[in-house]
């Protein structure tokens, strides 16, 4: 099983959303790094840190689910939309989706202030300067720490 860390504006989706929905496709990714996490690593079970990004404050909102692995982003051939990429075609579609599903909400946000005070976290690519990857690969043990200080349920700002 791997362990991700995926980045969201709240103004384009939360994990409020995430749970009143149940599942989401998570389309719209045009970095070709985070493509290849979704292409060729990520895979039905792994878990997932939402992430609030650009958010007062940014941080990890829940925990979700990779529920089904990598297939066409259908929105890269679909003219007109925002997503569109002219160069994707059927049978080189170039961009890839996944579909996650909602596990939990936290009750208030481990913010990125907190993360990067945490011991533990030193590494977490997320808390590093110029990392701005929407999907970023976490391992087990930081996915544990941040799921831990989630659920303290103490604000986190």
């Amino acid at each position: 099983m791997n362990f991700w860390l995926m980045k969201c504006e709240p103004a384009a989706y939360t994990i409020e959303n995430l749970e009143r929905d149940g599942k989401t496709s998570w389309e719209g990714v045009r970095n070709f790094q985070a493509r290849n996490f979704i292409r060729d690593e990520m895979k039905e079970g792994d878990k997932v840190l939402f992430y609030a990004s650009n958010a007062d404050p940014s941080g990890v909102t829940g925990v979700a689910k990779i529920v089904r692995a990598a297939y066409p982003d259908k929105f890269a051939t679909k003219k007109g939309h925002k997503y569109f990429d002219p160069r994707a075609t059927p049978d080189d579609p170039i961009w890839y989706m996944v579909d996650i599903a909602f596990v939990e909400k936290f009750p208030a946000i481990v913010s990125l202030d907190t993360l990067k005070a945490t011991r533990g976290l030193e590494e977490m690519g997320v808390i590093r300067k110029g990392n701005r990857l929407s999907i970023q690969p976490v391992t087990a043990r930081e996915f544990d720490i941040v799921v831990k200080l989630g659920r303290s349920g103490s604000r986190q700002g």
